[in-house]
């Protein structure tokens, strides 16, 4: 006897395979989703909030959920001023004052290198002479080469800022509309669901909305003890900017590699420009090498990795696998996928472990 499908197996697969076809879509889309992805995790973030003022009166009259996402997204915006008017100061401060140490600082490292680099038969000077005969050289040498690079970096840079340009406007238009709408999207994808799936996706969906509620407060923590650490590391070797510059670390510690990357840059600026010998330098070093261990091997795991329910192992694993699967981003959403994906799998062995396949 033939094999044949019922009809509910076929239209299983028709499903399966537009579901596939999807997420193929989806990431064939990959480049434009960006500012639709960035909002909804800021409308996922912020709609509590929204919630919570949409729920006040004015006089008899509830306030308008529009005013409501109004005012939050002000509040968002005042946040990602006040951060951005701590650090350009600091940056307008420190960069002209660098241009007139750095002279100074070449002859000191010269002095310091150059008796070492002659024993390995090395004859170079770290002065400003020495640099541009060795930038000289290499212009000379490979200048074809440097101009074509140039022109393909401006074509790439260029297309990129575009992008970025875009995003940047085009993201605080679809969070509006998001946080605007944002139960009556919850309520259609709600109402997508298969009837029978409808009990046990409502309860995957509150586990996964509590795991990451738990994983943000945890974020948040981490940040304030960061900001904390650096800024009284710095303080206590003597940094004039230990504060604005522990506070940017600290705040900007989210975006992974950013905050570390643009704080250890302004310490070491400020070392440069503050200190005449290399202790500052090297106070620099001992203050981002430990932060940088507690942030990684006690922060993060602890502090986000338990609160999500993952061991500090998969919180490693997870930043080292998403960030080489899908590089900057991939990164920023590690911990919070993770934690959805915890919930999934953890459904998944307990059908497996009721399953006639497992207990025969």
């Amino acid at each position: 006897m033939p094999f044949s499908f019922t009809d509910e197996q076929k239209q299983t697969m028709l499903w399966l395979v537009m579901g596939a076809l999807l997420i193929a879509l989806f990431i064939a889309l990959g480049p434009i989703l960006t500012p639709f992805v960035a909002s909804a995790i800021l409308a996922y973030a912020l709609n509590p909030g929204v919630d919570w003022l949409a729920k006040r009166r004015i006089g008899k009259y509830p306030l308008p959920r529009a005013i409501a996402v109004l005012i939050v997204m002000l509040i968002l915006l005042m946040a990602i001023l006040a951060i951005i008017l701590i650090v350009i100061p600091v940056l307008r401060t420190e960069f002209p004052l660098l241009q007139n140490q750095i002279p100074s600082f070449l002859t000191k490292l010269d002095n310091f290198l150059g008796p070492h680099l002659e024993d390995f038969g090395i004859h170079f000077r770290l002065n400003s002479s020495g640099i541009k005969e060795m930038l000289s050289n290499q212009l000379a040498t490979s200048g074809d080469e440097i101009w074509a690079a140039v022109l393909a970096s401006a074509k790439v840079g260029g297309t990129a800022v575009l992008g970025w340009i875009a995003t940047i406007l085009l993201v605080p238009i679809v969070l509006f509309y998001l946080l605007q709408d944002w139960h009556r999207f919850l309520a259609k994808l709600a109402n997508m669901v298969p009837r029978r799936w409808q009990t046990k996706t409502n309860s995957m969906s509150r586990e996964v909305d509590g795991l990451l509620a738990q994983y943000f407060r945890g974020q948040l923590l981490v940040m304030l003890v960061l900001a904390i650490y650096y800024s009284t590391g710095l303080a206590i070797a003597g940094f004039d900017v230990a504060l604005p510059v522990g506070i940017i670390t600290g705040l900007l510690v989210f975006i992974p590699y950013v905050g570390f990357g643009l704080g250890l840059v302004l310490a070491l600026i400020a070392a440069m420009l503050q200190f005449s010998g290399f202790h500052g330098l090297a106070a620099v070093a001992i203050v981002y090498g430990l932060g940088q261990m507690l942030e990684s091997f006690f922060l993060t795991p602890r502090l986000v990795g338990e609160r999500i329910g993952l061991h500090p192992l998969v919180v490693i694993f997870a930043l080292m696998a998403f960030g080489q699967l899908f590089g900057f981003v991939g990164i920023l959403l590690a911990l919070p996928t993770s934690a959805i994906m915890s919930v999934i799998v953890k459904h998944i062995r307990m059908h497996y472990l009721n399953s006639i396949f497992y207990n025969q």
